[in-house]
């Protein structure tokens, strides 16, 4: 009976919320979505966590869970849309419940929660090749120390409003003002924001750094927006 009631007070929720419109010059520009994670499950080392992801960095973790689970069947993304309008409410809109419900699956999905890609994707604000090399074992730092060491922020219920309004929170994706990045409107328009120009220039130096303790502060502090 014991067990049986800690099973049931075990839960892994995921928003995703908040798109922002990035713009890298005059002619090219993407959004990327606030994904927040709150658990008390065992799996993760990090209970809470805040990170920005856009949508080809999802394509690149459903390819890695792919790559490392063959036998199961993953779930599907949204898909690509070669006339995605950044402007089109309903769009982003779609798009964004369709990351959320990809997220959701993967995360009740057992095989895939010892996924280094995953746990990464999901806590460590850094870019998509840096979590790479990491999972690959191709820095000084192990997979824990980048998820324990990274500092993120936190935008979401606390745990006593989490349980009981949970299913509210995911089925509308969070509208209210204190949850959601849109104030009471968690469909809106995406806000746009400007790019960081600093960015190419930590990344091309980011396997320089000779000590593990500055390789991961450089790491964990980098912008994942021009991956």
């Amino acid at each position: 009976m014991e067990n049986t009631n800690l099973a049931k007070k075990e839960f892994v929720s995921v928003w995703v919320r908040d798109p922002q419109v990035h713009k890298e010059d005059f002619w090219h520009a993407y959004i990327t979505y606030e994904i927040c994670l709150h658990t008390n499950s065992m799996c993760f080392r990090k209970k809470t966590s805040c990170v920005r992801r856009r949508y080809s960095e999802f394509v690149w973790l459903r390819q890695k869970l792919q790559n490392n689970a063959l036998l199961i069947e993953l779930p599907k993304l949204p898909p690509g849309n070669p006339f995605f309008n950044l402007s089109n409410d309903f769009q982003i809109t779609q798009r964004m419940q369709g990351l959320q419900q990809f997220l959701e699956a993967v995360l009740q999905t057992p095989l895939l929660l010892s996924d280094s890609h995953l746990h990464l994707f999901l806590a460590v604000t850094a870019a998509i090749a840096k979590i790479d090399a990491c999972s690959q074992g191709q820095t000084h730092y192990t997979v824990a120390q980048a998820i324990q060491r990274c500092v993120g922020y936190t935008r979401f219920p606390v745990e006593d409003e989490h349980q009981e309004d949970s299913k509210t929170c995911c089925d509308s994706d969070c509208e209210s003002t204190r949850s959601s990045g849109f104030g009471g409107n968690s469909l809106g328009r995406a806000t746009p924001v400007e790019e960081d120009s600093s960015y190419n220039e930590s990344f091309s130096h980011e396997f320089q750094v000779t000590t593990p303790e500055a390789e991961l502060c450089s790491i964990l502090s980098s912008s994942p927006s021009n991956q």
